[in-house]
């Protein structure tokens, strides 16, 4: 039977652990020597805390097909390091201006905001060098497709497009399907990459590609929706950051459209439609499962 907090806690430990070993001088010098202070942001912004749950969503999928964690763990990492580069800008005073994450000082707090900014870059440009390396992958196509996946998810089509959006909507006058869409690529395009490449490392026929890709959809949403209102109803103790900074800022969410009690109705519909999708892949899926029912009940 699977075990979703075994398994979750492996992989925050390995994620931990690679992310460790990688990020450090000597790792990521050339052709000229990476800056100590650099480095050090980059420690500060991706170690010691988080859910590793991008890579987990990788591990997971990956399994379906057969692979064991060693095999998708360099695919995480690659994923774990955008999705760190991204917190780290969006805690930048021009963006969300937040002065805790995990508990902890954000980066531009513990350094200064043009070591955050660079730190942010160095991550983002250092996970396309691990999918492009030999040891993520050995089939270069599948190399070339892991590269794709995660550009196009993180890009202005996704996640970057979807925080742009995320601004605009300062503003108001966001519709709820507009809200969805915003949502859909500021968080769940990652979240839908993750799922994609675990599929595309175990070669996934067209097929259980898009039904995983369906499954990631809903998945994407729900997380979302689940911050949304953890942003509502949690503590800043017990999110390790600042709650409540939606309707300060005038962020437009489905809470803010449907109140919290109607925004969890969606959120356990969406968590259904998401396991759903994977009806066709047997017990092989139950990580998936897991996961999207985490989404729904957690906490912080």
């Amino acid at each position: 039977m699977y075990d979703f907090s075994a398994d979750s806690a492996d992989c925050a430990r390995a994620v931990e652990a690679g992310l460790s070993d990688f990020l450090t001088g000597a790792r990521l010098s050339g052709p000229g020597p990476a800056a100590d202070r650099v480095v050090a942001a980059m420690r500060h912004g991706a170690l010691e805390g988080g859910k590793r749950l991008r890579p987990l969503l990788v591990r997971q999928a990956a399994a379906i097909f057969s692979l064991p964690p060693s095999a998708s763990l360099l695919t995480g990492l690659a994923i774990e390091m955008v999705h760190c580069y991204s917190l780290i800008h969006d805690d930048l005073p021009a963006m969300d201006d937040d002065d805790l994450r995990r508990g902890r000082p954000t980066v531009h707090k513990a350094f200064d905001e043009a070591s955050a900014i660079l730190a942010g870059d160095a991550l983002l440009t250092h996970a396309f060098a691990v999918l492009g390396d030999a040891s993520c992958h050995a089939d270069p196509a599948v190399r070339i497709r892991l590269v794709t996946e995660l550009a196009l998810g993180s890009g202005a089509g996704g996640m970057v497009g979807g925080q742009m959006r995320d601004i605009e909507g300062e503003k108001g006058g966001f519709s709820e399907g507009e809200i969805s869409i915003m949502q859909a690529m500021k968080t769940g395009a990652l979240i839908r990459a993750s799922v994609r490449m675990g599929a595309i490392l175990g070669g996934a026929d067209p097929r259980a590609l898009s039904a995983m890709t369906a499954y990631a959809e809903a998945a994407g949403r729900a997380f979302q929706l689940a911050d949304d209102i953890l942003d509502v109803t949690a503590t800043p103790e017990a999110m390790g950051k600042a709650t409540g900074k939606d309707a300060e800022a005038g962020k437009q969410t489905l809470v803010s459209k449907l109140g919290v009690d109607g925004a969890r109705k969606v959120l356990n519909d969406t968590v259904n439609e998401a396991i759903l999708a994977l009806r066709t892949f047997g017990p092989k899926a139950d990580g998936l499962r897991a996961t999207a029912k985490y989404f729904a009940s957690r906490e912080k």
